[in-house]
């Protein structure tokens, strides 16, 4: 390397490290800065999940954050993102880094840069280009050379011509996508590969992105969720995501943040963990450092007062404190408080209108020019700076211009709600007319039911869900209690208990039409804004709901386990078993268990990873008493997790079934060890239908013996006897069809377990349970538990499905026959083609494009209200369809036989070693 460009790169280091060496938390102080290492809290990185453009609102998203971290997550270092992963033989040239706002993208790319700029990572690096959009925005329109883009935004370099660049080992990090207002058209845009050649800023980056420019250059890109679509997915080498701070990290960033007063961080902590909703919203760490300072500033002003528990008070009093010129605040009485506000009243609002304005059109940052079209002075807004803050705290390289932004999207539709709420109050109705459209909703008669109505109506219309979140503040800001935090700013309106309880009506109303699965999750959060105290139920009234014919899907299933944690209520029940999803969607509804009193999750195909999950909720001060786990592939890896948790001082568990679960001597010893760390609380053990063995019973024998152990109640039954098969043909059944019901052109053999179709009547007596008409015939038991068995068919095809007894024997009609029939669930095979009849519709099943088969299974869950249909082939089953409903009485599985076909029950001996479709946990 040229020595002048070796010099040059030492100084590009020592820059980048002076700016990126402190941190600037919430600018409480003009010009206080801390140490960037002394507060950085390390964050968890996993590889993303490509899973297509996710353009839905952060709210819904924000349960990625906090999932459990599982065995199934690959985590990943922010200064490793560049190596391979296990199993990984490409190269990397490419990163692209999602996750939502405030979670720590940026400070991951300042942790990255600070690392190599002091040489303690990625050396092998040798020049490092920081290119935020930005900044990149500023100069959109301008013609550009890569070559001297890259000497304007790092004038130290110096790098002089192409032959340098392209001898140096440099990498790009874009920080920032979703801020862009660059188009980037990668398909219309020329083709360029010299460094030297001049064309638009989007011409460039799409080239440089490409790999037309500096093939050999590595990239990192950072983004919001909804802006990934942006980048090609043939661009892209490595997906990461950042999903902010697990339990450990949150405490860890508190007593970073307060290690000069342990006393204020263990409270603080304390009060978290004791509200739901803030410990679940602290794993974005944006909003640890909102809840620091609110909580800072409450605690050690006034430790008599309410603490926040919901957004809408966290906002609150954190836009309030804030707002505040030199931290006046600080001391003062409720009276004060309130002059103060008055005198901000005016820039706040017009921040509040700045806020709205440009959260319509999508824009996140602002310029000098956009605050002075809302009549903000830009002066002004430095004093204001912890509201609006200068992303930069030096001005830009670029032309000396400065960049705006609030500190978080969620204080920009925090202080969009405050502007429509004072329009409201003010009647100046011509400001929100864009917004409310319609005739009504615009008058001066407006009352604040209507207006709370005609702006979720309005949300309802957003693709993305831009405004559901302003939405939500709203509701929250109708409550008298939040009014009068805000009195100084919005003038308090009337809150009367008979306008809350119209409005709750009003949102459990639409919840009940056909409305998308996340807007009604918007909803339910409305409802929390409110403190509702049925949100609980409410939620499991619409996961139960029978209206809905289609799977919850997977993203509604997580953002629904989320809200049924932070709605500060305890469920009574949670029956995994009633909720119509998959088996994915169930795992991720898992965490809901923290919140319950007693979780039944028996015959949910829960294994190892879903046991993680468990234990952590064991491990967590949770109200868990009741945790009944039978019928699942467990085995002695995922109950060792599962005892891990039940060992913890902190269980409390009361109850635990554990029949068929396959556990072990070495299960069992593991399960003694947690009952000897935590011997007080357990009272009733199922372990029915296991391989305990001789060692395990002494060893849970020898545990009953402690004084302090309060187990009451041990099941083994079956210890030893039972013969352990894995997936479904666990719950195998022996069927034999019944001569009583057969219709005549039914022929019976091979001990009633083959029936044949016939043009020769067979003598059968009469009896009142014949098949009159249709060619059906059922089988004798009646099932109502957890069963599978299968059914082979020859020749034209049948019905396979099941029915209650009493349908009808004589008629012709649709109540007669295993198909359109309201008490019968059933699948039409012929050759390998399936259909069903859903919503009295015959639909064609998709054919798997496994080999042809003539043979299906059937699972009934009974208890759960599922009836599921597989084709068998060979050792493997692959999931056809499912019904989902409420059964009400034993079902009877039965056969419509099609002209020149036999069908036979089939005996479930060897176990099914591959499932497809059917996604054990």
């Amino acid at each position: 390397m040229d020595v002048s460009l070796q010099r040059a790169i030492v100084n590009h280091k020592a820059s980048l490290k002076r700016r990126y060496e402190c941190v600037i938390e919430g600018l409480v102080k003009a010009g206080s800065q801390t140490p960037f290492n002394r507060i950085y809290t390390e964050l968890y990185i996993t590889e993303g999940e490509s899973d297509g453009v996710n353009d839905e609102h952060e709210v819904w998203q924000l349960e990625t954050a906090c999932r459990t971290t599982t065995s199934h997550d690959t985590e990943i270092h922010c200064n490793d993102i560049f190596k391979h992963l296990p199993g990984q033989e490409r190269h990397i040239r490419t990163v692209l880094t999602k996750g939502i706002a405030g979670i720590g993208k940026t400070v991951s790319v300042q942790k990255f840069i600070l690392d190599w700029a002091e040489g303690k990572a990625n050396q092998d690096v040798e020049i490092i280009f920081v290119l935020p959009f930005r900044e990149l925005n500023l100069i959109k329109d301008l013609q550009y050379s890569l070559l001297r883009l890259l000497h304007d935004f790092h004038p130290e370099l110096d790098i002089g011509n192409a032959e340098k660049l392209a001898a140096c080992k440099a990498m790009f990090i874009f920080d920032g996508l979703d801020e862009s207002r660059i188009p980037l058209d990668f398909q219309c845009n020329k083709m360029m590969s010299d460094v030297t050649q001049t064309s638009s800023v989007d011409v460039l980056l799409t080239n440089l992105i490409k790999g037309n420019l500096l093939p050999s250059a590595l990239l990192w890109i950072t983004s919001r969720p909804a802006a990934t679509n942006q980048i090609p997915p043939e661009c892209v080498d490595q997906l990461t995501e950042v999903r902010g701070f697990n339990d450990p990290q949150k405490e860890e960033y508190f007593r970073k943040r307060f290690s000069d007063d342990e006393d204020l961080a263990n409270r603080i902590i304390s009060h978290i963990k004791t509200s739901r909703s803030l410990h679940v919203m602290c794993h974005m760490p944006v909003f640890c450092w909102i809840s620091a300072i609110v909580l800072e500033h409450m605690l050690s002003t006034d430790k008599r007062r309410e603490m926040p528990r919901t957004l809408t008070e966290t906002f609150t009093h954190f836009v309030l404190i804030h707002t505040m010129k030199d931290q006046k605040y600080h001391g003062k009485d409720e009276m004060d408080q309130q002059e103060l506000m008055e005198s901000d009243k005016e820039v706040l609002l017009k921040l509040g209108k700045l806020a709205f304005e440009h959260l319509e059109k999508g824009n996140l940052m602002f310029y000098e020019e956009d605050l002075n079209e809302c009549g903000i002075d830009v002066k002004e807004a430095s004093v204001y700076s912890g509201v609006c803050t200068q992303v930069f705290k030096e001005e830009s390289v670029l032309f000396q211009r400065v960049v705006y932004c609030f500190v978080h999207l969620s204080v920009q539709e925090f202080l969009s709600a405050v502007y429509v709420f004072h329009c409201y109050t003010t009647k100046n109705m011509d400001e929100l007319k864009p917004f409310l459209q319609a005739t009504r909703a615009t008058s001066e008669e407006l009352t604040l039911h209507e207006l709370l109505k005609s702006t979720v109506n309005k949300a309802l219309e957003s693709k993305t869900g831009h405004l559901d979140l302003v939405v939500r503040f709203l509701h929250g800001m109708s409550l008298e209690s939040n009014q009068k935090l805000l009195r100084g700013l919005v003038t308090q309106t009337e809150s009367s208990p008979e306008s809350v309880k119209k409005t709750i009506r009003s949102l459990k109303m639409m919840q009940s039409t056909n409305m998308s699965p996340e807007r009604c999750i918007n909803l339910f959060h409305c409802l929390i804004e409110m403190k509702t105290h049925s949100v609980q139920q409410e939620i499991q009234k619409y996961l139960r709901s029978e209206k809905k014919s289609k799977n919850l899907a997977l993203t509604y299933c997580s953002a629904l386990a989320y809200m049924l944690q932070i709605s500060e209520e305890v469920l009574e029940v949670f029956d995994l078993r009633k909720y119509k999803t998959s088996q994915e969607g169930r795992r991720r509804l898992l965490p809901a268990v923290r919140v319950c009193r007693k979780a039944l999750l028996p015959g949910c195909k829960l294994t190892e990873a879903s046991c993680e999950v468990l234990s952590s909720a064991l491990s967590s001060s949770s109200h868990l008493r009741e945790l009944d786990l039978s019928n699942n592939d467990l085995m002695d890896s995922g109950v060792k997790l599962l005892f891990a948790g039940l060992g913890n001082s902190q269980c409390k568990l009361e109850i635990l079934r554990l029949a068929f679960c396959e556990v072990t001597e070495e299960g069992c010893a593991s399960l003694a060890s947690a009952l000897k760390s935590n011997p007080s609380h357990l009272r009733e053990l199922d372990l029915s239908y296991n391989h305990p063995g001789d060692s395990g019973l002494r060893l849970l024998s020898a545990g009953l013996e402690d004084p302090t152990c309060r187990l009451e109640k041990l099941n083994v039954e079956h210890g030893g006897q039972y013969t352990i098969k894995h997936g479904l043909r666990k719950y195998g059944c022996v069927l034999t069809l019944d001569p009583n019901t057969a219709h005549r052109n039914l022929s019976l053999s091979e001990e009633n377990r083959k029936v044949t179709w016939g043009t020769e009547e067979q003598p059968y007596p009469d009896h009142p349970e014949r098949f009159q008409h249709f060619d059906q015939v059922l089988c004798r038991e009646g099932l109502s538990g957890l069963c599978y068995w299968e059914v082979e068919w020859s020749g034209r095809g049948a019905h396979i499905g099941v029915t209650y007894k009493g349908i009808n024997r004589s008629g012709r009609g649709d109540d007669s026959g295993l198909g359109p029939c309201d008490k019968a669930w059933c699948l039409v095979c012929s050759g390998d083609h399936y259909m069903a009849w859903i919503n009295n519709k015959l639909t064609t099943i998709p054919s798997p494009s496994s080999p042809p088969s003539n043979r299906v299974g059937l699972y009934l869950d009974w208890p759960a209200g599922t009836m599921s249909f597989y084709k068998v082939c060979s050792d493997t089953l692959t999931h056809l369809y499912t019904f989902y409903t409420t059964f009400t009485e034993p079902l009877y599985p039965g056969l419509f036989v099609w002209c020149y076909s036999s069908v036979s029950l089939c005996q479930v001996v060897a176990p099914v070693s591959k499932t497809h479709d059917d996604v054990s946990l």
